[in-house]
């Protein structure tokens, strides 16, 4: 990703931005949450050790953080989450790139292709009638924007609450080709999303966190495309395919795969049909971006656990008697 990035870049004599401060201020996020993480998995482990006196914590945690972060394990860690965001940045990039390479004109084929599907409505419509536009806005405008936190919650979490690094690891590759993936469909499929061409039909919709982040990315996308030169802004707006579902999909496949905690399973399952309903109900995206989505969600899962060595997970889950 970081090679293409820099090959269109060069073509196109586009700048390489670093608008999101992952290579700055999020380094310094990124090893607060590392801390974070590390002190959940080995705190507990020494109070219930040694108890809660401080004098034995102080031999307790220095015992257990040799005992459970090796050299090795710590050095995968910190590769896997560089990767994701190596590959992020690059994901950014090409992402903001788009609008000035191609152009995004297929949103009307696809809005008109659905309003024919269903009659002369449209899925948004269906939804805001059905949900209502009241307090179903905010619940899932809150539920839509969870996902920024979600990503690299669940990248520190799956890498670092077993010491097996494996499923991490699973997880980390699996976001990494849902992104790869995403930008491809994103250049095959140029579109915008229904809000972004025709705000008009989301007018009933109160204003929420959503609405204001649509009207911020709008706003730094007519920056980009006016001065294509900016640095501190990034263009962030396309709809095919989406990886809110894509991610949200994959996420609960994987902790079905894994058989984790039924508790874990049922959250991500319910937290992927609110956000597939959220990309709908706002106009973020069509629902065959949607559809597109779960096609790339589960390819990066099967991929995902074919290359790190988690092919066990994908037979025991097939040969599991229903």
């Amino acid at each position: 990703m970081l090679v293409i990035t820099y090959v269109v870049s060069r073509a196109y004599d586009l700048p390489f931005r670093d608008a999101d401060g992952i290579l700055g201020g999020r380094i310094v996020l990124l090893l607060g949450t590392i801390g974070l993480f590390m002190a959940i998995d080995v705190v507990p482990r020494a109070i219930r050790r040694r108890g809660w006196r401080w004098s034995e914590l102080r031999t307790g945690v220095p015992e257990l953080v040799r005992e459970r972060w090796s050299w090795r394990r710590l050095t995968i860690v910190l590769l896997g989450i560089v990767a994701f965001y190596m590959t992020y940045l690059a994901y950014r990039n090409l992402k903001s790139f788009l609008p000035l390479i191609t152009s995004q004109d297929l949103d009307s084929n696809l809005l008109n292709f659905e309003q024919d599907v269903l009659g002369g409505t449209h899925p948004f419509d269906i939804l805001h009638t059905l949900l209502g536009t009241g307090i179903s806005a905010q619940v899932l405008s809150t539920v839509y924007l969870f996902f920024l936190a979600f990503v690299p919650i669940s990248l520190g979490a799956s890498l670092i609450v077993s010491i097996n690094p494996l499923p991490g690891l699973w997880w980390v590759l699996t976001l990494g080709i849902n992104w790869t993936l995403g930008t491809l469909s994103y250049y095959l499929v140029p579109t915008m999303g229904p809000w972004f061409i025709a705000p008009q039909l989301f007018a009933d919709l109160p204003v929420t966190g959503v609405s204001r982040l649509q009207n911020a990315l709008w706003v730094e996308r007519l920056e980009v495309i006016n001065d294509p030169t900016v640095t501190h802004a990034v263009q962030s707006v396309a709809g095919f395919a989406s990886l809110h579902a894509s991610i949200t999909f994959s996420a609960a496949l994987i902790a079905h795969l894994l058989g984790l905690a039924r508790i874990v399973r049922i959250g991500l399952w319910t937290f992927f049909g609110l956000t597939m309903l959220a990309t709908v109900y706002f106009g973020w995206h069509y629902v065959l971006d949607d559809l597109a989505g779960l096609l790339i969600g589960a390819v990066a899962v099967v991929v995902g656990a074919l290359l790190t060595g988690n092919r066990d997970a994908l037979r025991r889950r097939r040969e599991t008697p229903a």
